[in-house]
């Protein structure tokens, strides 16, 4: 019997889907630990997705070409699987803002109290549980929060609501190390996880992210074989440490100085420096209760992880007063720029602007505006990259007087609103075409100057007797932006008629995606941010998609939990903590 070549082509194509399918199976039996070779190389794993924001540059950019441009519509739900974690126990709902993690066809996630899942997700058609550790986090005053874990050698780690950090063997699910790293200061104040850890040249590196509650913000480095402290290093300084001097209060607000980190850094490697984003000054709005820059709040830090050193740092907005805090993500990666090859950190700022520095000193070297409205500032210099306004002189800035409202004031409007831009939602960048992805909330707030007064000269906050802040918002919507990291200007945006809380991820396929809180998946031409494909799951959704192979097969996992109320803008859903997934037909 004779075969055509066309045949024999096919039979062939089928063979080898098939051999590479059943290798991959058998390849994904083989216990591989996740090692700093791969966490390095995680980018060369499209198969995988190894590290909460993709890689250590935060790129969140899958070479995977499957689902593509041309047939992302015919995308369907193939099955999902229900978690726990969403008992209702704040004042926004469950802060699940998480996506899973894949190895070799296994995946990893957690929930809002910390329960962390191995799941089996090789068969096409259904997830299944390997294991589930609970480590026990009391409901009682605790707040269910995520925003992930990381894997490392044969371990997985998180950080729990209850400010204990574990470590857990990766194929029986029991507890190896426990820790409790964030406690409460000497005001009572509960220091919080609000980041997924990172593991960097063997470090767990976590954060404090409650500055808003009045603690300081920290990155502190655990050893991941025993979850020991090796440094810790706080992002607003004691007296005599350096920037001490750019807080020139007399009541020791230093204390309760906020720059709380509600998203993972980056690591570069090869400098082995954390690259990471520090929150706002506390008490957020009253710039008057801690004249000064306010060091080394809404700034990024390059921090060396062996030493905890700071190696360089850039303060994007010197004694905030509008809650634009800079904690979002600082994606890593080379660029060519005005005729010379440089080493970058790209940051959408939740100021407005979009940033590029130096990653090797921490230079200013362009910054453009993104948002569509912004009146708090006339630009940012050229040199300095400092707002045109800002003086060194002064110890509390005035910067657009209409726009900032100090003590006494009446209501000023400001744009962007106190939620970005940009803030803590995961961004992403695709290395070939040079494109920026940033997802947010666009519009203006309008507040009053309202201040805050200090309970002694030893410090704290006395908010009961402080005076009421008032404040509402308006234009107040969703947005993605395409930002051209090469011609320094926006591609194109899209606009949501409801905030974006979820983050991005982008494809050599062409495709943008991302997720809404009213339960809408949708993918957008990663070019023009025309909208290609949606699908509502019913639920509400806070976790970045990610996207994986198993065999030959790509998929899209999505991870639900979790709304934001702020304004209200109710969506008619329920919290449901579940995972879907998604393939071609």
């Amino acid at each position: 019997m004779r075969i055509s070549i066309k045949n024999q082509s096919s039979i062939l194509k089928v063979f080898f889907l098939s051999f590479f399918f059943i290798f991959s199976n058998a390849f994904a039996e083989f216990n591989m630990t996740v090692n700093a070779d791969r966490l390095i190389n995680a980018a060369n794993e499209p198969q995988n997705w190894l590290l909460m924001n993709g890689d250590y540059s935060s790129t969140r950019y899958s070479k995977l070409t499957q689902i593509n441009r041309q047939n992302v519509q015919n995308l369907r739900m193939v099955w999902a699987l229900a978690l726990g974690g969403m008992q209702d126990n704040g004042a926004n709902g469950p802060e699940n803002e998480v996506n899973p993690l894949i190895d070799n066809g296994f995946m990893y996630t957690t929930d809002g109290w910390g329960t962390v899942y191995k799941i089996d997700a090789r068969n096409q058609n259904y997830g299944t549980f390997v294991w589930v550790c609970d480590p026990g986090v009391s409901h009682k005053g605790n707040v269910p929060r995520t925003r992930g874990i990381a894997l490392w050698e044969n371990l997985v780690i998180a950080n729990l609501p209850d400010g204990r950090v574990i470590a857990i063997n990766s194929e029986n699910g029991e507890i190896v190390w426990d820790k409790q790293i964030a406690k409460k200061t000497e005001f009572d104040r509960m220091e919080k996880f609000f980041t997924a850890p990172i593991v960097a040249d063997g470090k767990v590196l976590v954060q404090n992210g409650a500055g808003d509650g009045g603690t300081r913000g920290w990155v502190a480095a655990l050893d991941a074989k025993t979850g020991n402290e090796l440094w810790r290093w706080y992002v607003v300084p004691k007296p005599g440490d350096p920037g001490s001097e750019t807080w020139k209060d007399d009541h020791n607000a230093w204390k309760t100085g906020g720059g709380g980190i509600w998203q993972t850094g980056s690591y570069d490697p090869e400098s082995k420096l954390y690259i990471v984003g520090t929150g706002n000054p506390y008490p957020i709005y009253d710039p008057q209760f801690r004249p000064g820059d306010n060091l080394y709040t809404d700034s990024v830090v390059a921090i060396d992880v062996n030493s905890g050193k700071v190696k360089w740092h850039f303060q994007y907005t010197p004694n905030d007063s509008w809650d634009y805090d800079e904690v979002g993500i600082h994606m890593l990666f080379d660029s060519k720029i005005d005729n010379e090859n440089r080493k970058v950190v790209a940051h959408f700022g939740r100021n407005g602007f979009f940033y590029l520095l130096d990653r090797v000193t921490g230079k200013f070297i362009k910054a453009t505006k993104y948002v569509n409205d912004l009146n708090w500032t006339a630009g940012i210099h050229p040199t300095t990259g400092k707002p045109l306004e800002y003086s060194p002189k002064l110890d509390i800035q005035t910067y657009n007087p209409k726009a900032r409202a100090l003590r006494g004031d009446g209501k000023k409007r400001a744009c962007p609103t106190w939620h970005g831009g940009v803030a803590h939602q995961p961004t992403a960048f695709n290395p070939i075409k040079n494109i920026a992805y940033g997802v947010g909330i666009e519009g203006c707030f309008t507040q009053n100057g309202a201040e805050v007064k200090s309970k002694s000269k030893d410090g704290d906050v006395d908010m009961k007797g402080s005076e009421k802040r008032e404040y509402s918002s308006d234009l107040y919507y969703g947005a993605v932006t395409a930002f051209d990291t090469k011609n320094n200007k926006v591609l194109a945006k899209a606009v949501t008629n409801i905030e974006i809380r979820s983050g991005a991820t982008v494809t050599a396929g062409g495709v943008l995606f991302t997720a809404l809180q009213d339960g809408w998946i949708i993918a957008y031409n990663d070019e023009t941010l025309e909208e290609l494909w949606r699908f509502n799951v019913g639920t509400t959704l806070k976790g970045s998609p990610v996207t994986y192979s198993i065999g030959p097969k790509q998929y899209l996992a999505v991870q639900s939990g979790g709304r934001h109320l702020h304004p209200v803008k109710f969506d008619k859903l329920e919290n449901s903590s579940y995972l879907f997934v998604f393939a071609l037909n």
